[in-house]
């Protein structure tokens, strides 16, 4: 059960202001994390996935993955989010779905100003869904750039409710972030790549600097062989194989992204992403090869699609 300062009070909660949080990004930040995804991990010069890295008219005209935003969520739950009587362990935290949504092209480089809410909150008897939103605007400006849902399951954080029905809060429409069901016909696409067994010591440049993916001592204590792979740099692949396969290469094609984590990857394990295209969704699968296990799905929504598709 979760311990607190306070008892728990569902109207002190939900009327908890939580505060803004400032960062900046520039355009090695941008490189780095596209190598931290793969990016010209397969091919050093693929002309789909140089443009994430390098630019011949300068790195200021490099262009940015979507799913580079989901960096801004990054310390939200980690670091412990300020409840009103509830709190709980982030070394027990298990990352359960990221939902994002694109508004418009990401610049290269950018100050930013982060608008973070509670978005849900589950009682679940042992465990908790705690459920994030991080709305993201460039200083100086009104105009929304993207936005973050975060959720998390919580282990041992539940039976906080003071009432026979476990509490349960949710602010945002109802058909977001759903499981997906994976058509049992042959893909649209499909996109085979091999991550790096150093993978996630690159992608933890990027500011997740979790020791469940680094140290081997941490990752046995924590139940696994060596050290796992980041939840969202797997989510990174998956995004750019749609890009790649889907939408000719072009990120400001994707709208909204959803994904459910289901299962581990370690690094140097090879992950085939799975893509159905119906109108302007792609429906989406990862499986690691080697365990022929899935590991990820979701859907991405694109805004359209070339001719030549």
């Amino acid at each position: 059960m979760t311990t607190s300062d306070s008892e728990f009070n569902p109207d002190l909660l939900l009327s908890h202001k939580l505060p803004e949080t400032r960062s900046t990004y520039n355009e090695r930040d941008v490189a780095i994390y596209a190598l931290g995804i793969g990016a010209c991990g397969q091919d050093a010069v693929d002309s789909d996935e140089l443009k994430f890295v390098y630019h011949e008219n300068g790195q200021e005209h490099i262009q940015v993955l979507p799913t580079f935003v989901s960096l801004f969520s990054l310390g939200s739950l980690t670091d412990g989010l300020d409840l009103p009587g509830f709190k709980y362990d982030p070394s027990l935290l298990l990352h359960g779905q990221q939902y994002i949504e694109v508004y418009r092209p990401l610049p290269s480089k950018a100050s930013l100003i982060h608008k973070v809410s509670l978005a849900g909150l589950q009682d679940k008897g042992k465990a908790a869904i705690l459920e994030i939103e991080t709305r993201s605007y460039e200083q100086g400006s009104d105009e929304l750039l993207c936005m973050n849902r975060t959720t998390a399951f919580l282990r041992g954080a539940g039976g906080f409710s003071k009432s026979s029905k476990p509490f349960s809060y949710k602010n945002y429409p109802s058909n977001q972030g759903l499981a997906v069901k994976i058509p049992q016909t042959q893909p649209s696409a499909v996109c085979e790549e091999r991550t790096q067994p150093s993978q996630a010591l690159l992608y933890r440049l990027s500011g997740d600097y979790n020791p469940l993916h680094s140290d081997p001592n941490v990752a046995k204590l924590a139940g696994f062989p060596r050290p796992i792979l980041h939840g969202l740099c797997t989510l990174g692949f998956a995004i750019k194989a749609v890009i790649k396969c889907i939408c000719k290469g072009d990120p400001s094609a994707v709208k909204t992204i959803s994904g459910r984590f289901l299962a581990t990857v370690f690094p140097g394990e090879t992950l085939i992403t799975e893509m159905w295209l119906h109108g302007l969704r792609v429906t989406y699968q990862t499986k690691v090869k080697e365990r022929n296990k899935a590991v990820l799905s979701g859907y991405v929504d694109i805004r359209g699609l070339s001719s030549s598709l």
